[in-house]
């Protein structure tokens, strides 16, 4: 459990320290509009190679919507055991911290829509202003939503062959959705990384809670 947490604090530390080099290094203003970002070698060859794919756009999309739609039959579960035990203090342990991952996302969602350290490196079709990318939403939703179910899967699932295909399902889901989100265009690479360090954090800690509840 404390490898796992000292891990976290590490890729955390790995996220913050991302913020400080795409807000001070290379920064240059190659953006619609002419906004700023960081690391803008890098990030605008890779954005000039990839180029704007609005069917992996679209398809990002929907894939994130499945995502949250797994997230609230996740919270439904957790509603129905209330229920069933009269109680919400006997939701399974494993639920409280499903919902607290989720909460975390929403709330770096939130506050990454207000400070803004880059904006897009397009406007996309049907907007009139550069929005907020970094870090990137869907690969945080992807990574943090995907990535616990598939290590509570392990809790809840006593079938090896069902548990491993549920696992692969998630895993396979979530890198997916990451790559065809850089795939689009619609991000720097700085942003993916973001949301994969960021997530990685909050993983690593959600699995040594994890694993302190199967030790008790």
């Amino acid at each position: 459990m404390k490898k796992k947490l000292s891990l976290a604090a590490l890729f955390l530390a790995l996220f913050l320290l991302l913020i400080l080099v795409v807000s001070t290094v290379d920064v240059a203003a190659i953006g619609p509009e002419g906004t700023k970002v960081g690391l803008s070698q890098i990030n605008g060859a890779v954005r000039d190679a990839v180029g704007l794919n609005m069917t992996l756009y679209k398809v990002t999309k929907y894939m994130g919507y499945a995502a949250i739609l797994l997230a609230v039959c996740i919270l439904g579960l957790g509603a129905w055991q209330c229920v069933k035990r009269g109680s919400i203090k006997k939701v399974d342990r494993s639920i409280w911290l499903l919902a607290a991952v989720y909460a975390l996302f929403l709330a770096l969602y939130l506050f990454f829509e207000k400070v803004i350290v880059n904006y897009r490196p397009v406007i996309i079709p049907g907007d009139t202003a550069p929005e907020a990318s970094f870090p990137s939403t869907h690969t945080m939703l992807f990574c943090m939503i995907l990535g616990s179910a598939a290590m509570a899967a392990g809790v809840y699932m006593k079938d090896p062959k069902k548990r491993t295909l549920a696992q692969v399902v998630c895993v396979v889901w979530a890198v997916v959705g990451v790559l065809f989100r850089l795939g689009s265009g619609v991000h720097w690479l700085s942003d993916i990384v973001g949301g994969l360090l960021i997530s990685a954090a909050v993983l690593l800690a959600f699995s040594a809670l994890l694993d302190r509840k199967k030790t008790k």
